[in-house]
């Protein structure tokens, strides 16, 4: 009863938007495309599939440096209705055992003809394999050799205009590293994958993996980095101290003014935590001891990380030697 409502409803609303010709026309379209899709998947045709690879039986003292799961690329050749059953569907894992085919030089090979062989029992008698990518598998281990090393990170970082990088952090900033021991002893520190970022304003945080190496494994593979953005604005300090060095003994240096300024530009939060005793202005001693001037030129010593545009407000001041009390 239900199943016939159903069917009376169907054929009013097909009655309703659609004339008896344009239906004639759908069913005989519709058939027509079922049948050649029947025909479509029992021609010949080849497509390339993706094969899940791992490495089995690894003993408690290797580490695998490199992936323990990989996938290779097989092109196939049969009909049309079995390769779509693999290309859409899931094909079996091909299990390496590594004890076969693992060396003492830290590296195990699968040669062509092997991996061809372990490939093909994935597939009917029927299909042929025409191609592998790559045509052979290699892969990497050692016997626990590893070093800390520390994490860099490359790429370009650049915020909104008036905002500048204030610092960066990398969390966690070192890695533990497996390698051979020739490529241990090559490397200094672990790059990340390249990360480009432009126009932000605000704290920026960005997972990022870690950068593949042949034969190296990072523990942990992943690292976070964070840019830290300010605000720029150009400021002074005022009441810096002049300071004389390289003095003889017994004599003072006086400048006149004792004090001068210093313009920067720097990010807000680090100006507010600035004093005049973050800079150091000098006269040398050496530079005036022969001349005849009354005036020496200042030099900026020292000043906090973090500023551009550093610059005295005056670089000559009037000056006089005296003796010490």
């Amino acid at each position: 009863m239900i199943v016939s409502e159903a069917f009376q409803k169907m054929r009013q609303f097909l009655a309703k938007y659609f004339s008896k010709e344009m239906l004639i026309f759908l069913f005989f379209l519709l058939l027509s495309a079922i049948f050649w899709l029947m025909l479509t998947l029992n021609e010949q045709t080849e497509q390339e599939v993706r094969v899940p690879v791992r490495i089995v039986g690894i003993p408690k003292n290797v580490v695998l440096t490199s992936d323990e799961v990989d996938t290779i690329r097989v092109t196939i050749r049969d009909r049309g209705l079995i390769v779509a059953a693999f290309y859409y569907g899931q094909t079996k894992t091909v299990n390496l055992r590594f004890e076969t085919y693992a060396k003492n030089d830290g590296k195990g090979t699968v040669s062509a003809s092997d991996l061809k062989k372990l490939l093909a029992q994935n597939f009917p008698s029927s299909t042929a394999i025409t191609a592998i990518k790559p045509d052979h598998y290699t892969f990497y281990y050692n016997y626990g050799m590893s070093r800390k090393l520390p994490v860099k990170w490359v790429g370009m970082a650049i915020p909104e205009s008036m905002y500048f990088l204030a610092r960066t952090q990398i969390e966690p900033d070192s890695v533990t590293v497996y390698a051979p021991k020739d490529k241990l002893d090559s490397l200094t520190h672990i790059r990340t994958m390249p990360i480009n970022q432009t126009d932000f304003r605000d704290t920026l945080r960005i997972n990022t993996p870690l950068e593949k190496l042949q034969g190296v494994k990072c523990v942990p593979a992943n690292v976070s980095v964070t840019f830290y953005t300010d605000v720029l604005t150009e400021e002074r300090m005022e009441n810096v101290p002049v300071i004389g060095v390289n003095m003889p003994e017994g004599k003072v240096l006086r400048t006149f003014p004792g004090k001068v300024a210093v313009k920067f530009v720097g990010g807000v939060s680090l100006v507010r935590t600035l004093k005049p005793e973050d800079f150091i202005v000098i006269v040398d001693y050496k530079d005036i001891a022969d001349k005849q001037s009354d005036k020496c030129h200042l030099t900026l010593k020292s000043m906090p990380q973090g500023l551009t545009r550093v610059k005295l407000e005056q670089e000559f001041v009037d000056y006089l030697i005296e003796d010490a009390f």
